[in-house]
């Protein structure tokens, strides 16, 4: 049986891979559910429903939290990035610049482009191209 999180063969990839893989599509699930449950409390005229539905999207907050702390525990260069923006007042994107400015090319996934997973674009900023 395949699933859509897999783009390798899933027989190829180790037990901790896919289990990453599993929580990865577990986060993407919570997130959409969470926009799901935004949507609906937008519309819905109930008061009582309403706080049914508000009931509910705070669990898939809660699950959202979870399945991304954990994937912080197995990603180190993850969460190193994460705490270079998250949580702070001012400028998103230049906590976001900050951060990846300051991540040890080390804690990087084996296999990836780079320390922060990208494809390298970012270092052809100012070259011209």
């Amino acid at each position: 049986m395949e699933f859509d999180q897999y783009h390798e063969p899933p027989e190829e990839l180790s037990p901790e891979l896919r289990t990453k893989a599993r929580l990865f599509a577990s986060l993407a699930e919570e997130a959409e559910a969470i926009n799901w449950y935004e949507q609906r409390l937008s519309v819905e005229p109930d008061a009582e429903a309403r706080a049914i539905m508000s009931n509910a999207q705070h669990e898939e907050f809660k699950h959202f939290a979870m399945d991304l702390e954990f994937l912080f525990r197995k990603i180190p260069v993850w969460r190193e990035l994460a705490e270079g923006v998250l949580f702070k007042d001012g400028d998103i994107v230049e906590h976001g610049e900050a951060a990846e400015a300051g991540t040890d090319e080390d804690d990087a996934p084996a296999g990836g482009a780079g320390s922060s997973g990208s494809l390298g674009i970012g270092s052809l900023k100012g070259a011209g191209l």
